[in-house]
């Protein structure tokens, strides 16, 4: 269980790593609302990060 656990966060850490290096700022906020959303069951919160990352993620198709 412990290397599960090891596991899961190093993808967590390295997945806000690399949306930090991409999308600056605005999608490590963007993963903050949706992570806490999902936590706290909070569909609003969670659908507010959602939306701004997926703005990020079509940006440059815009």
């Amino acid at each position: 269980m412990p290397v599960l656990a090891l596991v899961s966060a190093l993808f967590v850490v390295g997945f806000e790593q690399v949306v930090e290096w991409r999308f600056g700022a605005a999608g490590i906020v963007g993963v903050l609302l949706l992570t806490v959303g999902l936590r706290a069951k909070s569909p609003a919160v969670s659908s507010a990060g959602a939306v701004l990352l997926a703005i990020l993620l079509a940006g440059p198709a815009l």
